[in-house]
């Protein structure tokens, strides 16, 4: 039989999470994570079979955001109420502070590269500005770029050379060339969407970028070179990010925050950060 690619279909019951449902990722277990499970402060995990629990709570007046792996494991959480990006042992659920940056409008999606070097949008919804932010692996945190509109999603591409980052409000999508050592250069614009909003995008292995279509309920599914190749209809309208996992990289879940669950679909392309982990 053959397989229907780009279908969703419900994962998890509605309302299970809360409406600030985001940050989607998967360990190498395949196991999946998102923020705000039952109640805000905590993460959820959410087994491939589609059972979901609280995993942490988070310390008081965190709320987490975007979650990523590194290559040893660890969790790291954008808290954009503490202006906090948070990392978190495994196995013994210990939280800890990998870096902090006052000057941080609220740290919301994150990606990161196969150095583990982390990415952070900044967004200021107030004002329709945001800034980007790069935290080393020793936590050290720095400013890349200022003066943007609404930054929301944020992406590497396989090949470690480029920097995605949306700006939600001005429905833009920008790339940057990228060093080794994660500094940015060459801004160009990739694309600039007529409606609706955005919010969190992820790439598969070929450089593909899937983007979070907030308001329009879709994902849209665009070559490296910005060309949008199909759009996935989803059943909630206001999806917040995406991640790649399953047992081969090409199962795709969205957070839906009208819903407050998560959505699935199967794609023909492993992710790029499931990738990382093989």
């Amino acid at each position: 039989m053959n397989e229907e690619f780009f279908v969703s279909s419900e994962f998890t019951p509605q309302n299970g999470f809360t409406s600030g449902i985001e940050g989607p990722a998967c360990d190498s277990d395949g196991n999946l994570y998102a923020v705000n499970f039952e109640r805000q402060h905590t993460i959820g995990k959410v087994t491939p079979e589609g059972e979901a629990s609280v995993f942490i709570e988070l310390p008081p007046g965190s709320i987490g955001n975007g979650i990523r792996f590194n290559s040893e494991g660890y969790m790291f959480i954008a808290d954009y109420t503490n202006h906090n990006v948070l990392k978190v042992d495994m196995d013994t659920r210990e939280i800890t502070v990998h870096a902090h940056e006052p000057t941080m409008n609220q740290p919301n999606d994150l990606a990161i590269g196969a150095n583990d070097i982390i990415y952070a949008s900044d967004p200021n919804w107030g004002e329709s500005t945001g800034q980007i932010w790069r935290v080393d692996t020793n936590g050290t945190v720095t400013l890349l770029e200022s003066d943007m509109g609404t930054t929301n999603g944020i992406e590497v591409s396989p090949d470690e050379k480029v920097l995605y980052v949306n700006e939600s409000t001005q429905k833009n999508v920008w790339r940057y060339d990228l060093s080794s050592n994660g500094d940015i250069s060459n801004k160009s614009l990739l694309i600039q969407f007529p409606d609706f909003g955005m919010d969190g995008m992820r790439c598969d292995v070929d450089g593909n970028l899937y983007i979070t279509r907030h308001g329009k309920g879709t994902i849209a599914k665009l070559s490296p070179s910005g060309e949008v190749l199909l759009e996935v209809e989803l059943t909630g309208k206001s999806c917040t990010n995406i991640a790649f996992g399953g047992t081969d990289g090409r199962t795709c879940y969205v957070t839906i925050a009208d819903r407050g669950n998560v959505e699935v679909f199967r794609v023909d392309k492993p992710g790029r950060s499931w990738n990382l982990f093989q």
